[in-house]
């Protein structure tokens, strides 16, 4: 059984709740939960009829995902380095502490646009006490980027890509993910060679 089989039960419940379904996996997502809100986010963009109601899905996940990751901050101010430890690898800790001291609330920007865990991110953020202004307009801004695009992607093109979605054309998407995820990989491991170089 694999862990997405774990998981189905709790996104099939949070889906019969429409966008509060959401709201709940974005917030706990970005606190302590491994599910994804892109899980909910993709089918529920390619269901809506309109730009409205895309453009709630893509608000909703993200100021839920923000508010959630409040909590994850709280997590992290009150429980600091132990907790880090034990739930987030040591090289994770120092890519994303040196990502948060190195570009500050950018770092947290690009954190909340990638694939990096957000919830780990926030316990860090909240352990080092970083300026909740800033960690609140960065994870907006993030947040908002990364499932705007995917809302406006799948909103435009959605129909399109499902229609058009062949052997042929999978193997394509599939290239191009590689190509792209490659790359991103390259640097997020890079970032431990700069930790060292700075230690």
């Amino acid at each position: 059984m694999s862990p997405s089989d774990y998981f189905q039960p709790f996104v099939d419940w949070a889906d019969g709740f429409g966008l509060i379904g959401l709201a709940l996996v974005s917030a706990t997502e970005a606190a302590f939960q491994p599910i994804p809100p892109d899980v909910l986010v993709i089918p529920m963009v390619i269901e809506a009829d309109s730009i409205l109601g895309i453009s709630l899905i893509v608000i909703v996940a993200t100021l839920s995902s923000v508010l959630g990751a409040f909590f994850g901050y709280g997590i992290g101010y009150y429980g600091g380095i132990p907790l880090l430890e034990r739930f987030v690898s040591d090289s994770n800790i120092n890519r994303l502490n040196f990502l948060i001291e190195k570009y500050g609330s950018a770092g947290v920007f690009i954190a909340a646009i990638s694939p990096i865990p957000y919830k780990a991110l926030a316990w860090i953020a909240g352990a080092g006490r970083m300026d909740l202004r800033l960690f609140a307009l960065a994870g907006i801004f993030g947040r908002g980027i990364r499932f705007g695009s995917v809302g406006f992607l799948l909103g435009v093109y959605g129909e399109s890509v499902q229609s058009s979605l062949n052997w042929f054309n999978f193997t394509l998407i599939s290239i191009f993910c590689i190509i792209f995820f490659i790359p991103l990989m390259r640097w997020w491991n890079s970032i431990d060679t700069e930790v060292k170089h700075e230690a």
